[in-house]
Formats: structure tokens, C-alpha cells, sequence
């Protein structure tokens, strides 16, 4: 049963509240405090997008969309954007079967972890290959700045055949051949790790089909994950807006508040102009890639491209607003500026995603 514009907008709100009450549960002592994976877990959070059937929520990529913009508000640590945004994205994509039903279910009760094995510089191709041997399959490949590498309990490698069909394979961390590196980033709220397969043996049962579209299945994986980053890049943005508003409207300078100051307050309409634009082309974004619709991929792009280099403005503006304050460690800020600064690279960057929307004209020209 379809829910109305009023029902929908009210289960709305009260998500981002639950959502809100865990991360300050989680995070009350710092900024970018861990997030309680168990709270998060048995909220539903992480099952949200997953079939009844399968013990989730039924709900679609709008509301995960909205967890992860609460995420980004509060810079928090947590590997929500790779269990639910991509690792549920990537099951959801693939054939039903016993192995994979049983992980669908497991991931949605917190039980498991799934993380799918995307270069944080891919852009729509596939670093792996997978070949079929007399002794079975084998593995082989290298992709690096995979985001939470480390917490995985499992990997989803999207890996392509000798005559070039898109699966999916389901390797255990410690599978022999398998090598999994830390790779350190200036951003200390997120993990990653570079993950090289040598000649993995694959079990048949661990090798699993596209459902529907398998040549287009990694471009909407990809997408997905350029999407969830403007996510997280839009929350960033709007935490900075407010905190700037709320900062100059009572800080003082010369014996007056210095929002009061014209530069100031053309700065901070900047801000709101970008942050307002951002909200939008992410809204598109998201319901484009939640109905599948042919230009999805445009708006993903369109929304990566501009909320990610939005939110380094953004975190730029804030950081010169609160004065000498904005430069300390205890303002808090540099957290935000750090992360967005690290979406703006992760998952194709804005020159990249523009340089995709210029071949439509090549295209049609």
C-alpha cells in the first residue's frame, strides 16, 4: 500500500529522528565518534532497502538516502554507506539463490557485513577478473581506497568473465591469495584498504549472476556509490551552514554581532545558495537511481559533481567565518572540511563525473 505525500513526509521526519537520537548516542563525547553498529543494526536502518521477505524494511534508496545525509551532518564513523547503500545495493542486483538469500537476511538483522570491493577512484569499470580453470574458478585483481576493507566478514567483488558478463563473487576475508592493506587517509573519520586477489580459487556456489542487466549492472553500482557520497557531502554541508549561522549571530566584533556585517551575510547566503542547489540535484539524483530511470546515471553524476565540491566551499566558508576559532582543533571544523574534501575525490572526481555529461553532446552530435 502507497503511502501519501503527507504519510510519506511524516515517516520521513520520524526516520532522520531516529537516525539523529543514534548517532548522539554514539557520538556525544566527538564529532566523528564511532557509531554503535548494534543500535544502528537493530533501529532497521540497515535493512531498509532489503524484501520483507527477507526480514527488511521494503523501503527504497530514498530512505537510506536520508541516513546517510544524517551521517554526513554529523561526520560520523560508521560503515553504513558500504553495508547498506552498496553492499544491500549489490545483493538486490543479483539473482535469487540460497547463498545469497541467507546473506541478504544476515545483513539486514546487523549480522553481517558485506563490503563491496569498488575503488574509491573507479568509475564504472571492473578491476577484476575472474577465469574458469580445470580446477575451478580463480580471482584476480587490484583495487585500492576500498572503503571499510578492513570490516568486512565477507567481500562482494564485482569481477568480469572472459567474454566480459558482470558477477558477482562472495569471498571470505581470509581466503588464501587474498591480501587486504590498511592505506592511511588525512580524514580520520573513514577507513579504507586496497584489496588484491592473486589467483583466488573460487567455489562455484560463491560465483553469482546479475539478475536483469548485467552489462549496466556496474554502472548502477557505481552510481550508487558516487550518490551516497553526495549524501554524505550534502549532511556535511548543511551541519556547516548552521553552525556558521548560529556562530555569527552571536559572536561580536567592534561592539557588534558580526552577522550584521554585509560580507558576512553574503558569505553565508553563498553557503545557503550552494547548499539549496546541492539539496536538489541529490533529490533527483536519488529518485532517478530509486526508479531506475534512464538518465540516472546523468544525475548521479550531476549531483556528485556539484554536492561534493559544494561542501568544500562550504566547509571552507564556515572554517573562515568562525575567525581564529575555525582554525582550532576544538572547533571541530577541520573533521568536516578533512571529509568532504574526501568525497570530492572518492568515486570519480567532479572533472571526471563533468567530463561523462560532456560525451552526451559528443554522442549526439
Amino acid at each position: 500500500m502507497s503511502l501519501s505525500l503527507t504519510e510519506l513526509a511524516e515517516v520521513h521526519a520520524e526516520l532522520r529522528a531516529m537516525v539523529r537520537e543514534i548517532l548522539a548516542k554514539s557520538g556525544s563525547e566527538a564529532v566523528n565518534g564511532e557509531v554503535d553498529w548494534g543500535l544502528i543494526a537493530r533501529s532497521g536502518a540497515v535493512g531498509l532497502e532489503v524484501q520483507a521477505e527477507f526480514d527488511g524494511a521494503d523501503a527504497t534508496f530514498v530512505e537510506v538516502a536520508l541516513v546517510l545525509q544524517e551521517i554526513g551532518r554529523t561526520a560520523s564513523r560508521t560503515r553504513y554507506a558500504t553495508v547498506a547503500a552498496l553492499g544491500v545495493g549489490a545483493l538486490n542486483l543479483l539473482e535469487s539463490r540460497p547463498e545469497r538469500d541467507r546473506l541478504l537476511c544476515d545483513t539486514a538483522a546487523g549480522y553481517a557485513a558485506p563490503i563491496v570491493v569498488l575503488g574509491g577512484e573507479t568509475l564504472g569499470e571492473s578491476a577484476f577478473r575472474i577465469d574458469q580453470t580445470a580446477d575451478g574458478y580463480q580471482l584476480s585483481g587490484h583495487a585500492s581506497f576500498v572503503l571499510d576493507a578492513s570490516a568486512a566478514d565477507s567481500y562482494l567483488v564485482p569481477a568480469r568473465e572472459a567474454d566480459g558478463n558482470l558477477v558477482v563473487v562472495n569471498i571470505d576475508p581470509r581466503a588464501a591469495g587474498l591480501t587486504v592493506t590498511e592505506q592511511e587517509v588525512l580524514d580520520a573519520t573513514r577507513n579504507f584498504g586496497s584489496v588484491t586477489a592473486s589467483c583466488v580459487v573460487v567455489g562455484p556456489e560463491s560465483v553469482w549472476r546479475v539478475r536483469d542487466d548485467a552489462s549496466n549492472a556496474l554502472t548502477r553500482l557505481c552510481d550508487r556509490a558516487a550518490v551516497a557520497v553526495a549524501c554524505d557531502s550534502l549532511g556535511l554541508s548543511e551541519a556547516m551552514l548552521e553552525a556558521t549561522v548560529d556562530y555569527v549571530g552571536v559572536r561580536e566584533q567592534f561592539g557588534r554581532r558580526i552577522g550584521s556585517f554585509q560580507a558576512v551575510k553574503h558569505a553565508c547566503a553563498d553557503m545557503l545558495v550552494q547548499v539549496t542547489i546541492a539539496r536538489s540535484l541529490v533529490a533527483a539524483a536519488v529518485r532517478a537511481l530509486t526508479q531506475d530511470t534512464s538518465d540516472a546515471s546523468v544525475a548521479a553524476a550531476m549531483a556528485k559533481s556539484y554536492a561534493c565540491s559544494a561542501a568544500v566551499d562550504t566547509a571552507g566558508k564556515a572554517m573562515q567565518l568562525h575567525g581564529g576559532m575555525g582554525y582550532t582543533w576544538e572547533s571541530g571544523i577541520h573533521v568536516y572540511l578533512k571529509r568532504a574534501t574526501l568525497n570530492r575525490s572518492l568515486f570519480g572526481s567532479p572533472a571526471a563525473h563533468r567530463t561523462r555529461l560532456a560525451q552526451r553532446y559528443f554522442q549526439e552530435s
